[in-house]
Parts: structure tokens; sequence; C-alpha cells
């Protein structure tokens, strides 16, 4: 995979490619997930609906909401007769603590794997990581991490496997004393989710400037904080 097929792998935004006829020739991770809450056709519809009366490129800011996933814009694609492309920009779906993050200057990788080891310890759970290898070391307070991340896999305990993915957030931000800094998550999956640990989780993440995302999946959102 090129560098740029990675950007648009790795991008939160959806991404999809059609034929013609409406078959899909190409999407990254986030369309996959898309399409649990939305079909192929629906999607292709949304394509040749707002595309360019000629060739050529054309963003829409339109709301469209689907389960889960909001949008506030996107934009249809296309050179010929044969292939067309559409992404849909995500409407933030959540707020940071307005307090800057304290701690000390951290290998997010590391406090993710010594979670993922400790609790597959006496466990028969496969951790599967999917992670962007680029995030940098932030600052980060680790103590209340790695119990967040503890309590999260707990959540996840009844399962066979349970996927760690590491991503950035592209294009939101936060600003802290007017410097805005990037976003990055870490989200966890797997098929069943504990409701009962997941309350726990919710009273502990309530003492710590973390903000979790609990849905299906749960997610860490993080400040990319680096001095």
């Amino acid at each position: 995979m090129t560098f740029e097929q990675q950007w648009i792998e790795y991008d939160y935004n959806p991404f999809i490619l059609f034929s013609s006829n409406g078959k899909i020739i190409s999407l990254n991770a986030e369309a996959q997930f898309l399409l649990g809450a939305i079909t192929t056709e629906e999607l292709f519809n949304l394509a040749t609906t707002y595309a360019n009366v000629s060739f050529g490129f054309k963003t829409t800011f339109v709301e469209l909401e689907f389960g889960r996933y909001r949008f506030f814009a996107l934009t249809v694609g296309y050179e010929n007769d044969d292939v067309i492309g559409i992404k849909l920009y995500q409407a933030p779906s959540f707020k940071i603590n307005a307090q800057m993050p304290i701690g000390e200057l951290t290998n997010i990788y590391t406090l993710v794997d010594l979670c993922m080891l400790t609790n597959s310890i006496n466990s028969k759970i496969v951790f599967e990581k999917d992670f962007d290898p680029t995030i940098p070391e932030i600052i980060l307070d680790s103590n209340n991490f790695i119990k967040i991340l503890n309590k999260i896999y707990s959540c996840y305990e009844k399962n066979e496997k349970i996927t760690t993915k590491i991503f950035y957030r592209v294009g939101e931000h936060i600003k802290f004393e007017k410097n805005k800094y990037s976003i990055f998550s870490i989200e966890v999956s797997a098929k069943k989710i504990d409701e009962e640990r997941v309350g726990e989780l919710k009273s502990l993440a309530a003492n710590t400037n973390f903000y979790i995302d609990i849905q299906k999946k749960i997610t860490i959102n993080i400040p990319m904080i680096t001095s």
C-alpha cells in the first residue's frame, strides 16, 4: 500500500469508488463500517444525485444521518462514465473537556500493548490490533489512561476476539490556550458488550479528563499534545 493509499485507508471519513452499475470497486476502512448502517444502493444513489452535471468534482454541504453516523458534507467526483467516487465528511461526534490534559510524555502504543498483555493473561481472548503507526509521543495521564483502557477491555471480556484500533481523526481539532491540536482515537470493539461493566466505565470516566464515546464500540478521544 502506497503512502497515498494509506492516507485514504486511515481517513476518518468514508470513501467509496463505484462502477457505473453501482458495484463497489474499492472503499476505505471507515466506509466498511458505514455499510453496516446504509446499503450500497443508497450510497450509490447519493453519489449520482450529488454528482456534477459534467465530469469533475463537486462538494455539497448537506446534513445526512445514518444510524450513529452524521455527516455535514460530501464530495462526488468522476472523470469518465465508468467510475464514480464519493467521500462523506463526518460531523464531530463528541466534545473534549475544555481543561488541558496534564501528565507526562507518553508512548501510546506502549501503554495500549501493556493493557492488552495484562488482559490476555489467563484468557483465551484474541487481541487484534489495527494501529496507525504514526502517532507521536503525547502528554497523557498514564495512570488514569491504563485504568480506563483496562475497564474498557473488561466490557468485552465475554468475547473470543477484541479489536483495538488507533487512528487520526482527520480534520478534527481542539484548541487549548489559542493553540490548535489534532485529535486521535483509540477504538475498542467486539461482538458483545457487558452493560454492567459499561456502567462502571462511565463512573470511572466521569472522574477523569478523558472523553469516552460509548456506543457498540468504545472510543477514547485524545488531543495530540506533544510538549
